[in-house]
């Protein structure tokens, strides 16, 4: 079952999600947070899915997946996405989606994610604008 916080109260939750992680994780998803929001200042945070952040613009731009060893961002429809830096560097075999597996001191690209940021949001924009066929 999909489970889904009201967009009023999930950037209180995820605030929340990093105060309460209070490591390296927590400052690492502020961080990306941040450069979501400066990417896309439209876009919606949600909270999906045993309280995954989500960032949705038109559809699904990534989530921000939290484990043990690594920050875990999952693009919904990555594979359709050009990745000239190659940020990518999970989830390489699936048909839709891919991930970027950051991990305690890894290295983040800003500009290269910013990018990859508005890439996925012009990817959802025109899904949206594409008349479905009958």
């Amino acid at each position: 079952m999909k489970k889904s916080v009201p967009a009023e109260s999930a950037a209180d939750s995820i605030d929340a999600k990093i105060r309460k992680l209070g490591d390296w994780r927590g400052k690492l998803l502020a961080r990306v947070r941040k450069i979501i929001r400066e990417a896309d200042p439209d876009v919606l945070e949600e909270l999906k899915w045993l309280e995954t952040p989500v960032w949705s613009h038109t559809g699904i731009v990534c989530t921000g997946e939290i484990y043990k060893s690594k920050v875990k961002l999952t693009f919904a429809k990555g594979a359709s996405l050009p990745d000239p830096s190659g940020l990518f560097n999970a989830s390489l075999e699936a048909n839709t989606r891919r991930a970027i597996d950051i991990a305690e001191g890894g290295e983040i690209d800003e500009p290269a994610l910013k990018e990859l940021i508005r890439a996925a949001v012009a990817f959802n924009l025109a899904a949206k604008e594409k008349p479905k066929s009958t």
